[in-house]
């Protein structure tokens, strides 16, 4: 059995077992004191960013610099010996691959953190994870509607409440930094990343943002706070058909504009993020105008440290650096540092970027003061976050993943989020009475394609991959008692039945990033025949699409009386089914609508005439 699997407490560092023994001197054996309530500072090798600077050597400075991925760590105690700044779990990276509940992720952040403070030092971990529409790699946790969903709301008071919501689930696993929330102003619908942004204009994504940040850090970065990170820095959002890196076609391209777009589009999610405080900026994979930007000093060190003000510490995306061009790695390494990225998620070799930091520091390559700088920026947000004095799980928060209240929270923000395209006067529908409603298509019943990517594994999947309610789940629920017969012929809808209402839910199967790209925006073979199929059997159609974009519905939108974009709503589908019956629609489209794949990119103001404009929304129906 894994460590993981076998310890349900942190082991306590030596140094930290010490102090505790003095405690309790006197009482016989020492049992298990949680580390919250343990002075570690005490016990640690130094107690300020100064102090700690002072003393680290320049290879431990180095490793404060690395973020390595957990599954790439094949000996734990490889993190005390390189004094290792971050570690993280990438996308399916829980305590036994994808999965876990949020006990289990508890107690393997806890041991990660117990071998970092047994370090020269005991300078403590900072974890990392992509909680991106709630904690979603976690068993049993909430999760909300992909950021396009949010964007829909134009609520930024329901967004920090739910990324408050996501803070506390996010603290009940013992983690501290969040890789969220994107800031990306996606100007392409093709591109496989879009439902990870707010919508397509800066004045939309800005204030959702803001408010993202201040909902998972607080007014100030303190004890309670998630460390946010504003990504993917600067225009990944504004990539050009075609230019994608690793075959894809848009995702990790070039964003081949001018500066004066850059800053009028791209730019002002960041200002804004950086005026809530935000902690941390993660750089995109991407180009601008043929530069990468992991290696762009302009863009970095003059426009977000300088012009910006940004105190907090930049963060490389997943192996960013190793793209950069360069004849060595060394080199790429010297590049990405020199061009003032402070940590390096590398994710797996951690040696030998150590390595190489040390020996471009000694070559005379990487200035001294650009190191501490680095080193600087990630202890003030260790010290900021009160890592030093509790290192480990606070458990208060662990039994409220998944809670009702939670829930509840993520219910509002489905309802909110979901935009009525069409409606000739079928909705809302009636609570009592003696109808019939028929439920068909692809993803009435389907928990992971309600989810879409970033849940549970990294680009999704089908089926009950967590706890949640499908909305044929939610439809149950909403009529018990009422006296509407319910039938759901799933993806058989060719067959023999009949009903007064249909409902179809279908659309796109999950993806992430760049597996996401699409050439087409097609609504698929599949959802045509089943919506088809359902609208011929019953008196009055409506229609449920679950995607992170606009797909092309110009031939689907007559064969049905009313048409609803639900994008990805999450694991909450009683908000859906509380507009159907009263609650009406609040959503506005965070996106321009097109016509067709030809019209793309389609953005507010360019001229182009989309099927429906950016804002549109029937309200309350």
């Amino acid at each position: 059995m894994s460590l993981q699997g076998a310890r349900t407490r942190p082991v306590l560092p030596r140094r930290l077992l010490a102090h505790l023994a003095l405690l309790t001197l006197g009482v016989g054996l020492v049992s298990y004191v949680p580390a919250v309530a343990a002075p570690v500072e005490a016990a640690a090798g130094c107690t300020s960013t100064a102090d700690c600077l002072s003393k680290l050597t320049l290879r431990e400075k180095a490793g404060q610099m690395i973020q390595v991925a957990n599954s790439y760590i094949s000996n734990k105690n490889d993190i005390a010996t390189y004094a290792l700044g971050s570690v993280l779990s990438g996308g399916g990276g829980g305590p036994n691959g994808a999965g876990g509940t949020a006990t289990q992720w508890a107690d393997m952040v806890d041991d990660y953190q117990s071998y970092a403070l047994n370090s020269r030092l005991g300078i403590p971990l900072i974890y990392g994870v992509d909680a991106v529409h709630g904690h979603n790699n976690v068993q049993g946790a909430v999760l909300f509607p992909h950021h396009i969903g949010m964007g829909a709301t134009r609520d930024a008071a329901l967004v920090q409440q739910a990324e408050d919501v996501t803070r506390q689930e996010v603290l009940g696993t013992g983690i501290r930094w969040t890789f969220s929330p994107c800031v990306c102003v996606p100007r392409d619908d093709r591109w496989g990343r879009t439902y990870e942004g707010y919508g397509e204009e800066p004045s939309v994504v800005s204030p959702l943002g803001q408010a993202a940040v201040r909902g998972f850090q607080g007014t100030a970065l303190g004890t309670e706070s998630v460390l946010a990170t504003a990504k993917h820095y600067v225009g990944d959002g504004g990539t050009a058909f075609g230019t994608g890196d690793s075959g894809y076609l848009i995702d990790q391209g070039d964003a081949r504009i001018s500066e004066a777009e850059l800053r009028a589009v791209h730019l002002p999610p960041y200002q804004s993020a950086i005026s809530a405080g935000v902690g941390s900026v993660m750089i995109s994979y991407s180009s601008w105008n043929g530069a990468k930007l992991h290696g762009s000093s302009y863009l970095i060190n003059t426009v977000l440290k300088g012009e910006l003000g940004f105190q907090g510490f930049v963060v490389s995306d997943w192996g960013g650096v190793k793209q950069l061009p360069g004849s060595t790695y060394a080199d790429k390494v010297r590049t990405a540092v020199n061009a003032g990225i402070d940590m390096i998620m590398v994710p797996d070799d951690y040696v030998g970027t150590i390595n190489a930091i040390v020996d471009q520091a000694n070559a005379g390559n990487i200035s001294q003061s650009r190191i501490d700088d680095a080193v600087t920026r990630i202890l003030n947000a260790k010290f900021a976050l009160g890592l030093f004095t509790r290192p480990f799980t606070d458990r208060t928060y662990t039994p409220q993943v998944g809670s009702t209240a939670h829930r509840a929270v993520a219910r509002q923000a489905v309802r909110e989020s979901l935009v009525l395209l069409k409606n000739t006067g079928v909705l809302p529908l009636s609570r009592t009475g003696t109808y019939k409603i028929v439920v068909g298509g692809k993803s009435a019943d389907n928990l992971g394609y309600q989810l879409g990517g970033w849940s549970i594994s990294w680009q999704g999947g089908g089926g009950s991959t967590t706890t949640g309610t499908t909305f044929w789940q939610a439809l149950q629920q909403e009529t018990a008692g009422t006296g509407i017969t319910l039938q759901n012929v799933g993806t058989r809808t060719k067959g023999r039945y009949s009903g007064d209402v249909g409902i179809w839910v279908g659309g796109e199967t999950p993806y992430a990033e760049g597996r996401g790209d699409s050439s087409t925006l097609a609504f698929g073979n599949d959802n045509s025949s089943q919506l088809a199929d359902l609208c011929a059997r019953v008196t009055t159609c409506i229609a449920i699409l679950y995607s992170g974009r606009p797909v092309v519905i110009g031939d689907q939108l007559p064969k049905a009386n009313a048409f609803i974009a639900a994008w990805l709503p999450g694991t909450e589908a009683r908000g859906i089914t509380d507009a159907l019956f009263g609650a009406g629609f609040a959503g506005k489209l965070p996106v321009s609508w097109p016509t067709a794949v030809s019209s793309e990119p389609i953005n507010n103001g360019d001229g182009k005439t989309p099927l429906f404009p950016l804002g549109y929304g029937r309200s309350p129906y």
